[in-house]
């Protein structure tokens, strides 16, 4: 039997590994004291690789962060979003939506609120971010839509409006300031639940 495929499933789980230690230098960076000082180079230095091995891996910052994004996306538990979406009740849809954001942004606050302050002075982060924050806004138009044709609320010459409230309460700005210094998901979620059916002209 030919060694070649025992080797290049070895080279294989080596680049998945350097892949790995360069996303995890990359958040280490950003939660750092100096998180200004991210780059391709300094990410490089703190992952123990080359430049251009950063390159290889992901082509660009911008690609960096994208991967970046998915890891942090993976770790807390945004693959939860196709079950919401797949409720037949659009309101427990609903719920579910709001209550999947909640777990995420409180599953790495640091990191979330770092990677927005730097994203006002960083064009590519800026960008970067903004595109994830359309899905989220893609998302939120799809449930009101859902339940302003099943459920008439909100009717349809408001639902607009709604869109633009649940896409704010399921920002990281507004799970950041409702959970404070010590509140959980567990403890915010159903708030952001409440407020969420207020603006539908719902009660909770």
């Amino acid at each position: 039997m030919s060694p070649r495929p025992y080797r290049l499933g070895q080279r294989q789980v080596a680049i998945d590994e350097t892949r790995a230690r360069v996303i995890a230098a990359a958040r280490e960076l950003l939660v750092s004291a100096d998180p200004g000082r991210f780059s391709i180079d300094a990410v490089a230095q703190r992952a123990d690789v080359s430049r251009a091995t950063v390159y290889y891996q992901f082509h660009s910052k911008l690609g960096l962060l994208e991967a970046l994004f998915d890891s942090v996306a993976a770790a807390g538990g945004m693959a939860g979003l196709p079950g919401a979406f797949g409720r037949p009740d659009p309101l427990v849809a609903l719920d579910d939506f709001i209550a999947v954001f909640g777990r995420f942004w409180g599953s790495d606050r640091l990191l979330h609120r770092r990677l927005h302050g730097l994203a006002a002075v960083d064009p590519d982060l800026g960008a970067a971010l903004q595109a994830r924050q359309e899905w989220r806004r893609n998302g939120a138009t799809a449930l009101i839509s859902r339940l302003t044709d099943e459920r008439k609320a909100p009717p349809a010459e408001v639902a607009p409006d709604v869109i633009d409230v649940l896409f704010t309460l399921t920002s990281f700005e507004t799970f950041d300031s409702l959970a404070g210094p010590g509140k959980t998901p567990e403890a915010v979620v159903p708030l952001l639940q409440h407020l969420a059916r207020a603006a539908l002209g719902l009660r909770s």
